[in-house]
């Protein structure tokens, strides 16, 4: 990487730092350093809360997600528009109403503690879990680009957030995140600029929309019903509906920015900015993801995206065999190249017989480049049987290193760095905020001074960093980075849903009903998840979210009024 591109990532990121560390250096006592001085305005409460979604993962393993298998990614978000007009509707003003700190405190008043706590600590292990994969995606580039050890590269990134969290608080998080999310759109807009731009003479826009077009990458919905299928417009609708009202109803590290909200207002057209907002951004990633794809037909991509993979297997007694495979991958290179070219001339005459013949020889090509690609796989597993041979996360960063111009690739450094400061800042903090609110000045140790939870605060900020390193350490153990963070919420996300919609809209149900019927649901949804990954069923990670809410609710009426209609209905004295 260039002086330039060094300049230009680092003064990006340290000029979001110092901004942020000078806009909060007053902060002195735990109710500013947890939630601001609730004062935002309803765009900072919007690019707040998409920042925090927006984690590196996003900008690396969502490109990766397109290259391999288009658009369809995007039903994932579907339901997003609709899950944010019902917490506008019904969530907000109950938190508002009760000037909470985190989402968890209603349910004591709800409940009791025991399900205050219980709904806390699921947060607290699925958000925990997750804050480590933020911290491992960027980690990913900086080993990859400095050849350093991954776990140097992991430890080295989760220090300098963590310092960065435990200076400002969620203060730093918020009013840094407007600037951050102003640095990712323009970075990712000027990648896929760069990327149209790099497509051989002859080939626009049009052409290599139409191109992908012709290999199955355009296509958004999939009208298909089918439990195993991750992304079609059923799981998506429902399961996904659910996945995101739980995540931004009651997950802490989005509770924390609306509730950080000048009004009701203001964080009601927070949460609809984000709504509008978020879907397009994610089409644009996506898309900019199917171009890179369009270029590498062209271009000849690495035979494996993972330098590190394939540098073992150069060292070792297969070195031949893969420089074999890398001559036969030259020439299928070549093939696509035709191939495509043939099918861009074809598609401009509108030559149906011509299109099909070029799309079929691309195919060929296509599948020719896949045999042999899965070929070096076998090598790299040979080689290390513990290597993860999935490379996906890696295809958007190998083309901003190899094809950006000097400058853009700082750039892009600095929005997928940016992405990574934003949410892993945004999880410290509630995962310390509610660590602090709903555990430790709640049952632990109440009644200090302000001054002790202020100091303690900053202490759980640095508990939860080296939580969230020690998960980053094994993160690679995921195919795919964009849905482990997924199916790591789903695994939590619909009972903690559940728990809330009791809590709502049934009001007879009490505590002992709905801690029952929680308990339960997670256990059968953690095991339907083990069978569901042994492949004993066959069930989508995103249904787990349905299943989480409906199952905790069903049984927590159960537990409380259906018991008791059903000894009616059998002629069993209720007492």
């Amino acid at each position: 990487m260039s002086t330039i591109d060094w300049l230009v990532m680092t003064g990006t990121l340290a000029a979001i730092v110092i901004y942020g560390v000078l806009k909060t250096r007053s902060v002195d006592n735990v109710k500013s350093y947890l939630m601001g001085d609730r004062d935002l305005k309803w765009w900072t409460i919007g690019l707040s809360v998409m920042a925090t979604q927006a984690s590196a993962i996003t900008f690396l393993s969502t490109p990766g997600q397109a290259y391999d298998s288009g658009l369809g990614f995007a039903q994932f978000y579907f339901g997003l528009p609709i899950a944010m007009v019902i917490l506008c509707v019904f969530v907000l003003p109950i938190y508002y109403k009760l000037q909470v700190y985190t989402a968890y405190e209603y349910l004591e008043g709800r409940f009791d503690i025991r399900v205050r706590t219980m709904t806390a600590l699921l947060f607290l292990i699925q958000r925990g879990l997750a804050a480590g994969i933020t911290i491992y995606a960027p980690a990913i580039i900086l080993s990859s680009i400095l050849d350093w050890p991954l776990g140097l590269t992991i430890f080295l990134i989760g220090i300098v957030v963590i310092f960065y969290t435990v200076m400002g608080g969620t203060k730093a998080v918020s009013v840094t995140q407007k600037q951050q999310m102003i640095v990712i759109l323009l970075g990712m807009v000027a990648a896929g600029v760069v990327v149209v731009m790099k497509l051989p003479d002859g080939v626009s826009l049009p052409d290599a929309v139409g191109v992908a077009g012709q290999l199955g990458k355009l296509e958004v919905i999939d009208f298909k019903f089918d439990l195993n299928d991750r992304y079609n417009i059923w799981s998506a609708m429902l399961g996904g509906t659910f996945l995101f009202l739980s995540y931004f109803g009651t997950d802490q590290s989005q509770v924390q920015r609306y509730l950080s909200g000048k009004s009701l207002t203001e964080s009601r057209l927070g949460l609809l900015f984000n709504g509008i907002f978020k879907v397009p951004m994610q089409f644009l990633v996506l898309f900019i993801g199917i171009m890179v794809f369009v270029f590498f037909l062209f271009t000849p991509p690495p035979i494996h995206f993972n330098t590190a993979n394939l540098e073992k297997v150069r060292s070792s007694e297969y070195a031949t065999e893969l420089s074999v495979l890398e001559s036969e991958y030259e020439l299928a290179n070549k093939t696509s190249d035709q191939a495509s070219t043939a099918l861009v001339e074809a598609l401009k005459t509108e030559n149906e017989a011509s299109i099909g013949s070029a799309k079929s020889n691309l195919m060929v090509a296509m599948d020719a480049r896949r045999d042999i690609s899965s070929q070096v796989d076998d090598l790299i597993t040979k080689v290390d049987p513990e290597a993860i041979t999935e490379d996906r996360d890696y295809v958007f960063i190998t083309f901003i290193i190899n094809y950006l111009p000097i400058g853009l690739v700082g750039l892009l450094l600095a929005v997928i760095f940016s992405a990574a400061m934003s949410s892993t800042s945004s999880e410290l903090s509630a995962l310390a905020t509610t660590t602090l609110v709903d555990i430790y000045r709640r049952s632990l140790v109440p009644g200090k001074e302000d001054r002790h939870y202020f100091t303690a605060s900053k202490m759980l900020t640095i508990m939860w960093g080296c939580v969230a390193l020690g998960f980053a350490a094994v993160a690679n153990l995921f195919d795919n980075l964009i849905q482990a963070v997924n199916i790591i919420g789903s695994l939590f996300y619909g009972v903690i849903l559940g728990v809330f919609v009791v809590a709502f809209f049934f009001k007879k149900v009490g505590s002992k009903s709905v801690l029952s019927g929680a308990i339960i649901a997670e256990t059968f949804v953690a095991l339907t998840f083990i069978a569901s990954y042994y492949e004993y069923i066959d069930l989508a990670y995103l249904w787990l979210n349905l299943i989480g809410c409906v199952l905790t609710v069903g049984l927590a009426w159960f537990f409380s009024s259906g018991s008791k209609l059903i000894k009616r209905m059998m002629g069993v004295e209720v007492t």
